[in-house]
């Protein structure tokens, strides 16, 4: 793999490789490709704004924001969010990775999918959000040229990605539904789960224990 795609150097060091390695033992292709270009998006992006960022943080956050949905990381009760942010907590805390960096990169991957939220945290965590955005949904779609879109894709292909990462996200919690109310994660179960009944949070405020 080359170390640097559209301008944008792939972290080498030891932590970064073994971060992808890791990666790579436990996601397939689908993950592996995906976490790849939301860190290269999300690299351009700072790029772009003349922004500071640890792009080695930013690589591992990006790397592990996914792997709580692979069946090695997957808890029983737990949003998938969280359990890729305790894989990358667990896995930078055996390094000694310094315990700010450890809550940096936490933060980014518990919060990737915590729209309205996530963009006011750190640089890296903000960052990666609008990696994983502009990758899935295509959000803020021309802010980065098409030539570097086209090397990213060459780099790390998609291959009927907007199909795959649906059943891919519904695989890693279809066993644990209840894990995603009030998440966007719930459109999943509601498209791909059958017998899913969205849980309604104004139905549980109006039906409560309390009297009035």
């Amino acid at each position: 793999m080359t170390n640097l795609i559209a301008d944008i150097k792939i972290p080498d060091s030891k932590l970064a490789v073994e971060a992808a390695e890791l990666l790579r033992e436990h996601a397939d292709d689908l993950l592996w490709n995906h976490s790849n270009r939301v860190f290269l998006f999300s690299a351009m992006k700072g790029n772009l704004n003349q922004m500071k960022y640890d792009s080695e943080l930013l690589y591992i956050s990006s790397l592990f924001h996914d792997l709580g949905l692979t069946p090695a990381f997957r808890s029983t009760d737990k949003r998938f969010e969280v359990d890729g942010a305790n894989a990358a907590r667990d896995f930078l805390k055996s390094r000694g990775v310094p315990e700010d960096s450890i809550r940096l990169v936490w933060d980014a991957v518990a919060l990737h999918t915590s729209i309205g939220i996530v963009e006011y945290k750190e640089t890296e965590a903000a960052l990666m959000n609008f990696g994983v955005g502009y990758d899935v949904v295509g959000k803020n779609f021309d802010f980065i040229s098409a030539e570097a879109r086209q090397q990213v894709v060459e780099a790390f292909p998609r291959n009927q990605f907007k199909h795959d990462i649906l059943h891919a996200f519904l695989e890693g919690f279809k066993h644990k539904p209840e894990t995603t109310y009030g998440t966007i994660n719930a459109d999943v179960c509601e498209l791909l789960l059958p017998g899913f009944e969205r849980p309604n949070f104004c139905h549980h405020v109006l039906h409560s224990p309390w009297d009035e």
